[in-house]
């Protein structure tokens, strides 16, 4: 995770799939301010506090693809394997959309199917 921490001080992210590791590593680290500052204004929640990321043990991220669609718009698709307080390690897979606004890549929420 120490990979990331020049993108969780401020640097941007050269791509989408670096900020998806970023916000991983972010969520693995209890960093809700990063989370919230790499998410689109469109999709963000309107708070996300240290409490709610609390009961979650990340364990690993896994990415499957990375696609650059042009040069604003990016998808990330990836398993992140867990483990929530008193259950079975599980895992959850996505398929995620970027945008980059002002040079700057933010998460925008999963692929519609």
């Amino acid at each position: 995770m120490a990979c990331c921490q020049p993108l969780h001080q401020g640097t941007p992210a050269p791509d989408a799939e670096r900020l998806m590791r970023a916000r991983y590593s972010a969520y693995a680290l209890k960093m809700p301010e990063y989370i919230l500052e790499t998410w689109h204004q469109d999709t963000r929640p309107e708070s996300l506090t240290q409490a709610d990321l609390q009961g979650i043990k990340w364990l690993k991220l896994e990415v499957l693809a990375h696609q650059q669609r042009d040069d604003t718009h990016a998808e990330v698709h990836f398993v992140a394997t867990y483990q929530s307080a008193k259950q079975k390690k599980s895992s959850m897979t996505e398929h995620s959309q970027f945008e980059r606004i002002n040079g700057q890549w933010l998460y925008c929420g999963q692929v519609e199917k």
